[in-house]
């Protein structure tokens, strides 16, 4: 493994998948250590493999600025000068996309019907089906573990990535999972205590704070904290699943059920009625 600069080391040209802006990241630190940005290790293997032609060695600036001017309409006026100065810029694409049709399916249409998904093997016509881990899929299973627990980002890291830092970890406050008021008051569980999460898969210890932020049978845990910062040494992927989703074959980690129950705080902690914010 070659060790590679963050983004907050390095100069980029950045674009998202949910919204219409181009952006321009300059680095405000020096890089660490021996890490260097991909673009300046792939300039280096090629004079180590012996490519010579100068597209090899195009510095950052030059490969933003081939990037803007390959033609694209949805670019169109955006220059490496207005992104220094405007920071970010919103492409010309249309409010409505989509308005005039253009769908990338077979009829340029909205299918209710796939033809893509009968090839297959697949339902054709999109119906409801229930998460495996809930109610409806797996109505015994949530007899015993009738809460639905979701895992978005915490607000004071990227995934994981800053949750080693004790400046982010002091503001984000205690790992913490947020329970509606229903579901607190049928476990004795009020904001501050200390509650133990588990599953078959394992368990955690985490603080709740009790609130109108989920329906009735669904509790939050803002993540992703490292594990060694967790109590008892144990992360909250503990309590996730390894199925794959049946679509995609991606991570299942919003699918899960657990239960909820009071428990003695982590060594040194008390009980405080506003633990993290």
């Amino acid at each position: 493994m070659l060790p590679a600069t963050t983004q907050l080391e390095h100069t980029d040209l950045m674009t998202s998948y949910w919204h219409l802006y181009v952006q321009l990241n300059e680095p405000v630190i020096e890089p660490l250590g021996e890490a260097v940005p991909n673009t300046e290790l792939f300039r280096r293997l090629a004079r180590a493999m012996g490519f010579t032609e100068p597209c090899f060695q195009d510095s950052d600036e030059e490969l933003i600025r081939q990037a803007l001017s390959g033609g694209s309409p949805f670019l169109e006026g955006i220059t490496l000068e207005r992104l220094r100065q405007e920071r970010f810029i919103k492409v010309s694409r249309p409010a409505a996309p989509f308005a005039e049709g253009g769908f990338a399916t077979p009829s340029g249409k909205v299918e209710f019907y796939s033809q893509a998904l009968a090839d297959l093997g697949l339902d054709p016509v999109v119906e409801y089906t229930p998460p495996a881990e809930s109610a409806d899929g797996s109505p015994e299973l949530a007899a015993r573990y009738p809460i639905a627990l979701i895992t978005p980002a915490a607000h004071h890291f990227l995934n994981s990535t800053f949750a080693n830092l004790p400046r982010m970890r002091e503001r984000e406050g205690a790992p913490t999972i947020f329970l509606n008021p229903a579901d607190a008051a049928a476990r004795n569980i009020r904001s501050g205590d200390w509650v133990r999460v588990f599953n078959d898969r394992g368990s955690v210890r985490l603080q709740a704070q009790v609130g109108d932020w989920s329906q009735p049978g669904v509790a939050v845990s803002p993540s992703i904290w490292w594990s060694r910062h967790m109590p008892d040494g144990v992360g909250i992927n503990v309590l996730t699943t390894d199925r794959p989703t049946d679509m995609g074959g991606g991570a299942s980690f919003h699918t899960n059920l657990v239960q909820v129950e009071l428990c003695d705080p982590p060594d040194g902690q008390v009980r405080d009625a506003d633990p993290s914010r």
